[in-house]
């Protein structure tokens, strides 16, 4: 990918970067000749995991900090030319159950990030990572990036304030931003602990664990799963391609795959595991979300980024990387 020749040389930060997507994004941007400077938290309950840079740490250079610090984020972003901004609270469940820990997170840590951004890099750009999870209900798929912000969790709300934070900040200030509303995640390199996180990483720790797999209903819903490499890449393309400033672009695989045949691909993947059938819950309002599919004209028609694994092989190539490591993040 041209993105990748374009960072070469290049002063990177990723916040958040010792998790599944910035370790990936830091693993391509390494490799390419850049200088990587991570900045993770290393918070007990989400995806930080050093072992996730074991094989780059003598290349990037990694410090322990929290988006919230200011004084720690007027350091890290000094001398940056691109900016990262992945660190978060990620579980939408979970910020429905303690919406003032991931208002701090999710909303002052990244105002803090601006700030210092404003002041001491101005001349950097710098790309968030939003969520699907603005759109909330779905009027129509696939999903474009002008459809409605019917946010039905705090999750969504804070991604969607800081899309706001970043528009103002671009106007405001003149700052170099750009918001990616990532679809559904996964791949290697994910936290395994618990289920607040990606549910095709969890499917898959449950099938290795020879549990069976529950699906509420027939499990007809629609859902766009990408995969974290071909996501990593999406995020250079952007961060990489002139006229970006100031937009919101989809990043997802563009395809719709039922949560049953989600389900079905990693049984098939790890044979021996049972799918088992529940109704919904009572509390579906903070489960079900409806159908979603990313709607990719606007990446595409901006960058030369297409995602390139299929649903099955990402699940393959995941099964394989735990199969492998899973003492580190079990």
């Amino acid at each position: 990918m041209k993105s990748l020749r374009q960072v070469s040389g290049k002063n990177i930060l990723i916040t958040g970067g010792a998790g599944m997507i910035g370790s990936t994004l830091a693993h391509f941007a390494a490799c390419s000749g850049a200088k990587v400077r991570i900045v993770d938290a290393m918070l007990p309950l989400y995806g930080g995991n050093l072992f996730n840079l074991a094989d780059i740490r003598d290349q990037v250079e990694f410090v322990e900090g929290d988006i919230r610090d200011v004084a720690a984020m007027e350091r890290a972003v000094v001398g940056v030319d691109y900016i990262f901004d992945l660190a978060a609270q990620v579980s939408y469940t979970h910020s429905n159950k303690d919406p003032m820990l991931d208002l701090d997170i999710n909303c002052r840590g990244h105002l803090t990030v601006l700030e210092a951004c404003r002041k001491y890099a101005p001349k950097a750009k710098l790309v968030f990572s939003s969520s699907r999870f603005v759109y909330g209900s779905t009027e129509n798929n696939p999903v474009n990036e002008s459809h409605p912000t019917n946010c039905k969790s705090i999750y969504g709300i804070h991604k969607l304030a800081v899309e706001k934070y970043l528009s103002f900040y671009h106007d405001a200030y003149g700052l170099d931003t750009v918001s990616v509303r990532i679809a559904n995640p996964f791949g290697p390199k994910q936290q395994m602990k618990h289920n607040g996180y990606g549910i095709v990483n969890w499917f898959i720790r449950m099938a290795l664990e020879r549990q069976p797999l529950t699906i509420y209903g027939e499990g007809r819903q629609l859902r766009d799963y990408i995969f974290v490499q071909d996501l990593a890449r999406g995020l250079l393309a952007i961060a990489t391609t002139p006229g970006t400033s100031g937009e919101v672009f989809n990043l997802g695989s563009g395809i719709g795959t039922a949560f049953r045949e989600m389900a079905t691909t990693v049984a098939d993947c790890i044979p021996n595991t049972i799918i088992r059938e529940v109704p919904w819950p009572a509390d579906r309002y903070f489960v079900e979300t409806g159908d979603y599919i990313s709607d990719l004209a606007k990446i595409r028609a901006a960058t030369d980024w297409v995602p390139e694994a299929s649903f099955r092989e990402g699940v393959e190539k995941t099964i394989e990387f735990y199969e492998m490591h899973r003492r580190h993040y079990w």
